[in-house]
């Protein structure tokens, strides 16, 4: 059976360092990865364009490796000219190997295509050990053909972890391998 390759470094590598650092008694309580939430609002280009929404549906389908959910306004707005039920976004929950695929391809190939990418800020922890990156191009996946893109999106992407705080949450995402830069 196919075992992500993130998967595996978190099997043997960072379990033990956590363990170690920490003290757990228990491997069960090592925090883990354990869903990666992925955000497009696409207000914007849809009240331009109402058949962009299949084209990006399907770009984003390329990038995660899984089909999007529509997300709908809730209520309606007049001055987002936004009615009731109206397509405002889209959105993505990946658990498992496509979890661990994602952030493996986000980490070692679409963050450094980032132009003048010098790390990921820690102050993007919740007070949970959850951690928020918000990309502004989606082009920098290698996944995406960049000849036929006519709207350029942002995403918000939130990893949520099983850590007790931003202290455990910091040392296994960067154990992992995020480029986590300290703050001066």
């Amino acid at each position: 059976m196919y075992k992500a390759r993130l998967k595996e470094k978190y099997t043997t590598e960072v379990v033990d360092k956590m363990t170690e650092e920490f003290g757990y008694k228990n491997i069960m309580s090592v925090p883990k990865i354990t869903k990666v939430v992925i955000n497009l609002g696409l207000g914007r280009i849809l009240k331009d364009n109402k058949d962009e929404l299949k084209k990006i549906a399907k770009d984003v389908e390329t990038i995660v490796g899984q089909k999007p959910v529509i997300t709908k306004a809730k209520k309606a707005i007049s001055n987002f000219k936004t009615r009731e039920g109206m397509p405002v976004g889209l959105m993505v929950t990946l658990r498992g190997a496509r979890m661990y695929e994602f952030i493996d391809r986000l980490v070692n190939i679409a963050l450094p295509q980032v132009r003048d990418f010098r790390g990921l800020s820690r102050k993007s922890f919740d007070r949970n050990g959850n951690y928020s990156i918000g990309i502004k191009e989606h082009i920098i996946f290698p996944e995406v053909a960049k000849d036929d893109i006519k709207n350029i999106f942002g995403m918000e992407i939130n990893i949520t972890t099983s850590a007790k705080n931003d202290k455990e949450g910091y040392k296994l995402l960067k154990n992992i391998g995020f480029p986590i830069v300290e703050e001066k």
